[in-house]
Parts: structure tokens; C-alpha cells; sequence
């Protein structure tokens, strides 16, 4: 892989945000991204990425997204709400990620289960889908005239949405 270039399938996966190309990878392609633009000097473990050889600064990080009072940074799953850092599970920050990086389009249940926790939709996992969006809202909301950053589509799921 080193020495030559990377190409990905960005034509599903790529989202306009603002001025930034914001592209999903898969696991793979991700280790194959860091390879090439890293070289054999850093090593890929299923928690990130760890310098071998050099000294990999993590501090400046790649993928920001601000809307209003809310600050995301992907690649620290870092989540501030009017200064406030906010500690999300792992599947709240996931769902949250997977709706402001596509605004306004409204995600089913299934297609949430599936991107999300990768398994088949029951009947079941509507509930807990709701349960893990409920505390997330709760978790955005810091005061009550905040606004709610995640719409309710009755019957149908989820979207993302500015006040």
C-alpha cells in the first residue's frame, strides 16, 4: 500500500458539510488510509491509531463538526455543549454522529439498527433505540430554552435538525 494512492468509493459515503467533504470508511479502508498516509511507522489496534516510531500528535484533530452550541470531534468522540464536555455511550455517540452528518434526512428505525448495532431490526430494538435517543436528548438539553437537535419522525424514526 505505501507508495501508492488510496481510492475510495466516496460517491455513498461522502457528505457536504459546510465547506468540508466529510467521507465514512469502513474498518479497512481506514487501516488502509492510515498506512499509506503514515507509512510503517504507526501501528493500527482496534482503539485508534499509536505511534511505533515517531511522535503521532493527537491533539489537533481531523474531523470537527459545529452546529450552533454544539461541538463534535470525531476522532476524539468528544461531544461540548456550550463549553460543557458531554459523555455519551458509545451507541448514543454513534446515533448522534450518524444524524448530523446527514441533516434533515429522516433514518428509520431498521436503518438505524443496522447502521448502528449492525444486527436485523425486531421488534424489540425500536425500544431501544428510543431509550438511547431519550438520553441523549437529555444528555444535549443543558438548559431548558435549549434546542432539541433531534426530531422525532412519528412511526418512523429520527433526523437531525437546526432550530
Amino acid at each position: 500500500m505505501h507508495g501508492k494512492l488510496a481510492v475510495f468509493d466516496i460517491s455513498e459515503t461522502g457528505v457536504q458539510i459546510g465547506e468540508k467533504l466529510v467521507v465514512l470508511l469502513d474498518e479497512r479502508q481506514r487501516k488502509e488510509l492510515a498506512q499509506y498516509l503514515l507509512g510503517d511507522m504507526v501501528s493500527i489496534a482496534d482503539t485508534g491509531i499509536s505511534s511505533s516510531k515517531h511522535n503521532w500528535q493527537q491533539d489537533s484533530p481531523l474531523t470537527e463538526i459545529r452546529e450552533g452550541d454544539l461541538y463534535i470531534c470525531l476522532e476524539q468522540r468528544l461531544v461540548i455543549v456550550k463549553e460543557q464536555e458531554i459523555t455519551l455511550t458509545v451507541k448514543e455517540f454513534d446515533i448522534l454522529v450518524l444524524l448530523i452528518m446527514n441533516p434533515k434526512r429522516v433514518f428509520t428505525y431498521e436503518l438505524i439498527m443496522d447502521l448502528i448495532w449492525r444486527e436485523d431490526y425486531t421488534y424489540y430494538s425500536r425500544k431501544a433505540i428510543n431509550n438511547h435517543v431519550c438520553n441523549l436528548r437529555k444528555k444535549l438539553k443543558i438548559d431548558p430554552g435549549d434546542p432539541d437537535y433531534i426530531k422525532s419522525v412519528t412511526g418512523i424514526g429520527y433526523k437531525f435538525a437546526l432550530p
